[in-house]
């Protein structure tokens, strides 16, 4: 019994100096637990929230943001979709980043969450988020040596215009659950996704989206089992997870109406005819595009895009659906984090 206590001991010393299997130690500038949760400055900590003042062209607002852990090589910022939810859906990241000792970082667009909200709808423009990105991205002090952008759905668009203008500030892009093309996503929704449902169900949201009755309560009843159940989570939906529940409650109306436009079946807003198909191979740093054969995205687009860029890599969740983070989430963490260190050992 002394000898395994003394094993035992052993073990625990080796883990948290990060000792190998030869007993050397890991170099300098490996994470710790401690270099991890350090605290950020000597002042009041406040858990690493940091409000950033944004310069629009109809003035100042702020933004929120908040960091969690610290790795100067890897620090992730992560673009929530919607367009108009709020962060709170990112917060699985919690289970499974820290681990790794991968810095990522919430943040709430404007008009979104915690950030303020200007209520008019000429402040919800793309060209506008690219540069408000930017303005985070500075603010945050993240560079080419660490700064990961992943952004989901519309926070893909959002992210490959990024890119596409300030990709030389990047260490790495992941695109998650998003085409290239709302057309062609347009297209997808209309003879694949419509499709596949019960076709008095569809002729019923049909008759409803003609009218332009989407407060109509038999819409979002509809719509829940039929479509969101099998496309947005595939999760039972009683079991939906409370971070998404509460990101999708919060949901800005106007920012996502003006944008997306009131269906769920394509794209009808400012969006309608958004297409960078053609500048996808001008980007050059390494990208991730992730897809879910569930998706209300087409997949196959979606590894397309991986093919499209200069160093693409494809991550398919077999079982999930549009919020795959959730409803396949090994696959998708596991996917998302080789491919931040590969992207940081050099692998890509």
């Amino acid at each position: 019994m002394k000898h395994l206590y003394f094993l035992l001991l052993g073990g625990l010393v080796c883990y948290f100096t990060a000792c190998t299997s030869t007993g050397s130690q890991q170099p300098d500038d490996s994470i710790t637990l401690k270099s991890y949760f350090a605290h950020s400055g000597s002042g009041v900590q406040n858990g690493g929230v940091k409000v950033i003042p944004i310069q629009t062209p109809q003035g100042t607002f702020n933004v929120w943001t908040k960091r969690f852990g610290n790795n100067p090589k890897i620090k992730l910022l992560l673009l929530q979709g919607g367009p108009g939810c709020t962060h709170e859906y990112w917060e699985c990241m919690e289970s499974f980043l820290p681990a790794e000792g991968i810095e990522f970082i919430y943040y709430d667009q404007l008009g979104t969450g915690f950030s303020d909200n200007p209520n008019d709808t000429a402040m919800w423009d793309l060209p506008r988020y690219v540069e408000e990105v930017e303005q985070v991205r500075k603010a945050l002090d993240l560079t080419k040596d660490n700064f990961f952008l992943l952004g989901h759905s519309w926070g893909g668009i959002l992210a490959m215009e990024y890119a596409l203008k300030y990709q030389d500030n990047l260490k790495g892009l992941i695109i998650s659950n998003m085409m290239a093309s709302c057309p062609e996503y347009g297209k997808y929704a209309d003879e694949v996704l419509a499709k596949q449902l019960d076709p008095k169900v569809l002729d019923t949201i049909r008759m409803i989206e003609a009218k332009g009755d989407f407060d109509n309560p038999k819409y979002m009843e509809l719509l829940l089992p039929y479509f969101y159940n099998q496309h947005i989570c595939r999760l039972p939906l009683n079991e939906w997870p409370d971070p998404m529940q509460r990101s999708l409650n919060k949901i800005n109306q106007s920012l996502y109406v003006t944008m997306q436009g009131p269906s769920e079946f394509g794209i009808a807003g400012k969006l309608e005819f958004w297409d960078v198909k053609s500048r996808l191979p001008t980007i050059g740093v390494p990208t991730l595009s992730i897809g879910a054969t569930h998706d209300t995205m087409d997949p196959e687009h979606m590894k397309w895009i991986s093919t499209a860029v200069k160093k693409g890599r494809f991550l398919l969740c077999p079982n999930g659906s549009h919020m795959c983070m959730w409803d396949d989430q090994q696959t998708y963490m596991q996917g998302l984090i080789s491919f931040l260190t590969d992207v940081d050992k050099g692998a890509m």
